[in-house]
């Protein structure tokens, strides 16, 4: 127990833009190495919302525990600090069995936080009154209105932070107003003591782009097929319609199409453009981090190429490799 105390715990991690296949290598790997898999997936913690966030499926998880997936209602917030906890303790339990840790997903802050060893407060920092208020400045000005106000006290997170992500430019904001210390403070505080992690971050990228659009235009027709329509309007005709979650990529761009202003086809249309849109940012994220070993899908060998490469890195990793020598 005491080895175990002092040593860090070996993480592989799957990363990437939709469409690229995490779910699908992240499983072969669990096979091969007695691994469960942790999601990383801001959306598919919602019970509910299976199609439109391609939630693997119990047949596509072959045998392999996946944890942090279906398991909160949409009208329910759910933190980065929240996903931090919990997925730490899904890491620690799997790492104590004797398996390996495998985190898989496109959230590249839940990713980064969680691997960093990041130390967040779960509801630190929180006023309603003040939340709500940005939310209607942004909605009447613009993100972009919120990002000068942040680059007032803050601008290293002004120059982070996206000003189409409104919740979290809102929750910079926020804890600004409310603890006098700014966001960039909170992230340089937490990341004081070493990450309990040892990870190898395996990233799957396309030389292509164009590929992968077709990957991602191609799942949103089998999405439509499969009966994302009737899954949306569900949602949107239940108490949830104003829940954060259901606004999702899939999702929101549905809602002109049911009050009768577009067609299903420009729908469509809206949900594949913004899905690229959605790949291109991941990639730009993912792309800041050294420490990932990136190998190209449509490499010459295919998916076969992918795996052996993938293979070949968790087997030169003694901490992966020989997790339970």
């Amino acid at each position: 127990m005491e080895e175990y105390n002092r040593k860090k715990i070996p993480v592989l991690a799957v990363v990437g833009p939709t469409a690229s296949g995490k779910s699908r290598l992240a499983v072969e790997l669990a096979k091969r190495y007695d691994g469960e898999v942790v999601s990383a997936d801001s959306m598919q913690i919602y019970k509910g919302m299976d199609i439109g966030t391609a939630k693997i499926t119990p047949e596509e998880m072959c045998g392999v525990p996946h944890h942090l997936i279906d398991f909160l209602d949409p009208s329910e917030s759910f933190s980065v600090a929240e996903y931090v906890r919990l997925a730490g303790e899904k890491i620690e339990n799997i790492y104590a069995r004797g398996k390996l840790p495998i985190v898989a997903g496109g959230t590249g802050l839940y990713v980064r936080t969680l691997l960093q060893g990041t130390k967040l407060t779960p509801g630190g920092g929180q006023d309603p009154v003040l939340r709500e208020a940005l939310r209607q400045k942004a909605q009447a000005e613009g993100g972009g209105a919120l990002v000068e106000e942040l680059r007032q006290f803050d601008p290293q997170s002004a120059e982070r932070i996206h000003p189409n992500n409104i919740p979290r430019l809102i929750r910079a904001i926020e804890i600004y107003r409310t603890t006098g210390r700014t966001m960039t403070q909170q992230l340089a505080l937490s990341r004081s003591e070493p990450s309990p992690y040892c990870p190898v971050m395996i990233g799957l990228t396309f030389s292509d782009r164009e590929k992968l659009y077709e990957r991602i235009n191609c799942r949103v027709d089998l999405m439509l097929d499969a009966g994302l329509l009737e899954e949306a309007r569900r949602l949107f005709q239940s108490p949830l319609q104003k829940a954060t979650a259901i606004q999702a990529i899939g999702y929101k761009e549905l809602v002109p199409y049911f009050a009768g202003e577009i067609t299903l086809d420009e729908a469509k249309e809206n949900i594949k453009r913004e899905t690229r849109r959605y790949a291109k940012r991941q990639m730009t994220w993912f792309r800041r981090d050294p420490e990932i070993h990136w190998l190209s899908v449509d490499c010459p060998g295919g998916w076969a190429e992918v795996l052996q490469q993938s293979t070949a890195i968790v087997e030169n990793c003694a901490d992966l490799h020989g997790k339970k020598q």
